[in-house]
């Protein structure tokens, strides 16, 4: 019972993440709005896309590891990926951004992912 909720967990985790991605690469100043720090007009749009990138290959390598790997390789994965919505929630505190994005958001996010590493772990 507990082996069909980690997987889908995980699963649901990491195409969110795919999501996430691709919408910053085809919508980046939208996307950085819902991020919780909106871009500005004048800024680099190069550094949206290259955060898009970043989550689009995050959720691809974890893709990947939920078909080809084992749940203990799938729960590293989890664990050490946990880092990016930590970090996500220090740079939108540090930015301008509200608590409510950062705690409700990422810090939110971060912990949901920690609680799917330790289902993954337990399977």
């Amino acid at each position: 019972m507990l082996t069909p909720i980690a997987y889908g967990l995980a699963v649901v985790l990491v195409l969110f993440v795919v999501f996430i991605g691709a919408r910053f690469l085809v919508s980046p100043r939208a996307a950085a709005t819902g991020y919780g720090v909106p871009a500005k007009q004048e800024g680099d749009a190069a550094y949206l896309t290259i955060k898009g990138l970043r989550d689009l290959t995050s959720g691809i390598i974890g893709l990947a590891l939920i078909a080809f790997a084992d749940a203990h390789a799938v729960g590293w994965f989890m664990l050490a990926v946990a880092l990016t919505p930590l970090g996500d929630t220090v740079i939108v505190l540090r930015h301008g951004g509200t608590k409510a994005a950062a705690f409700g958001i990422h810090f939110a996010t971060a912990v949901v992912v920690l609680i799917s590493a330790a289902l993954l772990f337990a399977v």
